[in-house]
């Protein structure tokens, strides 16, 4: 369902909002009385009473006489630690390795959370990029076993946290999520950077904290994207040349006026064409119960086959996102989520497309579950499709989605992610999807769930500390063309897990690197989340895995004969 009318007047009048707070967002207790200002966030928690999770039952959860784990059936979203009997009471500096090779390791932080990563070639050179908002880091990757580090902006990550910036970005500036890819209009690259509203750091808890909502709804930047042609490497080579705010109802509203989340994560950008990005247009997209995110984002097409002139197409939302419509609120109200105050609902990243000119794209909505959107015409999407899946919380319950196996077997991966650490809710499964019927997507299965090595000093990833579950196999461009029958899943505590779904029926790990847990390098408070992202280089059939401590260069029988010469062709590719 398309939906994308004004709201009434009265309701936008009534969401003004006054002044900022610059408190710790994290002082604030679940026991703290609820203290709701924002009228959108009152109309969504007003659908139900608090159904908050309670904490599991000590003996309900944990270690079985098999070795194996066994998981709450749920639990409250939660920032604190909870032991376990069985787990280790130390972080584990081993690492465990199969048919893979450390080819190179560089004990660099941008972040130690999360960050986003492009791989682009100019004149014979290999450059990454790894950031994430205020802090960015550009290398020099031509040689992977001898990487130059050639620009810091903002922090560098140490035991004692982030420290002081260096060579902060200008205000309501960043380095957003971006795409990049080649313009035949433009004969450059061009790259496309999202421009998200701020959460973490600032809000823990919509339902207590009135202050914080309103930061958030009046953000001192952009919410939207820019769009920047490439002339070299550097930053000072981009040439800004549009930004559009994802406020579709009012495009023109300056900075701190525009409603909605912005563009969330990565836009789906392939050059000339049609982009899809995930964005909430406005403050109606609000029912979610996730406690610091205030908007259920849905889906906008643009044109950009003029990237300096991008031209919104469509919007596209599912039935259970907006306030103020019956039929979506009925959805909602109907939603055994409802008022668990931990849910995640919404789209976190755009659709995903096998390829430019795919037919169709695929959409995880957390909560909501999952779509197949027929994208045949951009200006009028369709959902042709969906699968819903039993409540899993806390953690996110759908955000990615693999669809490099799809055109060849008609199977999607479609996963979420976990948010407490400890194992501290129920597993994050990848669920294999037969999408060969857009119309009937079916469940096939499960994939395996990695198991440490016999030589480990435990017998599941859980009792290692920190976060443990599937994250993504990558971004969605990466340099050459994904192998068909491997699936590389950043895994969290248990690293680089590489799926062989060569038979499908049977799916199984043939490859793994579980990096060591580093607390001389690592902030204490960051220690849980020691692997957060893959990016492959399929051209050069090498792995990057990006860890609170640093990243390695790795490579494996599975992904083929690694290349540590200078790229063949460029990427991204150019006709």
């Amino acid at each position: 369902m398309k939906i994308y009318h004004r709201t009434s007047l009265a309701i936008l009048v009534a969401l003004g909002l006054n002044g900022l707070a610059h408190a710790s967002p994290w002082d604030i207790s679940k026991d703290a009385p609820i203290n709701i200002k924002d009228p959108m966030v009152a109309i969504q928690a007003g659908m139900s009473t608090d159904r908050s999770p309670n904490p599991p039952a000590a003996d309900s959860y944990g270690m079985q006489s098999d070795g194996s784990f066994k998981h709450p059936v749920a639990a409250p979203e939660s920032h604190d630690s909870h032991p376990f009997a069985g787990q280790l009471d130390y972080w584990d500096t081993e690492s465990y390795i199969k048919n893979m090779k450390v080819e190179a390791y560089y004990p660099i932080q941008v972040e130690p959370f999360h960050t986003w990563q492009n791989i682009v070639d100019f004149d014979g050179k290999r450059y990454l990029y790894q950031y994430v908002r205020g802090d960015l880091k550009i290398f020099d990757i031509t040689n992977p076993k001898k990487v130059e580090l050639l620009l810091t902006k903002g922090h560098t990550w140490g035991p004692e946290g982030g420290g002081e910036p260096v060579n902060p970005f200008p205000e309501g500036e960043m380095m957003g999520a971006a795409s990049i890819k080649w313009s035949e209009t433009r004969q450059n690259y061009v790259m496309v950077q999202a421009y998200e509203i701020r959460r973490f750091g600032l809000l823990r808890d919509k339902y207590r904290q009135p202050d914080k909502v309103e930061a958030i709804r009046k953000s001192p930047h952009l919410k939207g994207f820019k769009v920047y042609e490439m002339k070299g490497p550097m930053p000072q080579d981009w040439i800004l040349l549009a930004e559009r705010t994802t406020d579709i109802l009012n495009p023109d509203a300056p900075v701190g006026e525009q409603q909605g989340s912005g563009v969330r994560d990565i836009p789906a950008y392939y050059g000339d064409g049609i982009m899809y990005v995930a964005a909430a247009p406005d403050k109606r997209y609000g029912l979610t119960e996730y406690p610091n995110d205030l908007y259920s984002a849905g889906y906008q097409a643009w044109d950009m086959s003029d990237p300096a002139n991008p031209r919104f197409l469509d919007m596209l939302s599912v039935p259970g996102q907006i306030i103020g419509d019956p039929e979506h609120e009925a959805v909602y109200r109907a939603d055994a989520r409802v008022g668990n105050r931990t849910s995640w609902m919404g789209a976190r990243m755009a659709l995903f497309l096998p390829h430019k000119d795919s037919r169709y794209g695929y959409a995880a909505m957390g909560g909501l579950g999952f779509y197949v959107v027929d994208i045949s015409d951009p200006s009028n999407m369709k959902v042709v499709g969906n699968l819903k899946f039993p409540p899993n919380i806390a953690g996110t319950e759908g955000d990615f989605i693999d669809v490099s196996q799809v055109e060849e077997t008609g199977l999607v991966y479609f996963s979420g992610y976990p948010l407490n650490e400890d194992c501290y809710e129920p597993y994050k499964n990848i669920h294999i999807i037969d999408v060969s019927d857009p119309t009937n997507p079916v469940e096939k299965g499960v994939m395996p769930r990695p198991k440490p090595p016999a030589d480990a000093a435990f017998t599941d990833f859980c009792q290692r500390r920190g976060s443990f579950g599937p994250k993504r196999t990558g971004a969605y461009h990466q340099p050459g063309v994904a192998k068909q029958g491997i699936l590389p899943f950043n895994f969290y505590n248990a690293g680089l897990q590489v799926f062989d779904v060569s038979n499908p029926e049977k799916p199984q790990i043939s490859a793994y690197f579980v990096p060591p847990f580093a607390p001389d390098k690592v902030a204490s408070y960051a220690m849980g989340n020691l692997s957060h992202s893959v990016y492959v280089e399929y051209d050069r059939n090498l792995f990057w895995l990006f860890t609170n401590h640093g990243f390695y260069a790795l490579s494996s029988p599975v992904l083929g004969e690694p290349s540590f010469s200078a790229p063949k062709t460029p990427w991204p590719p150019r006709p």
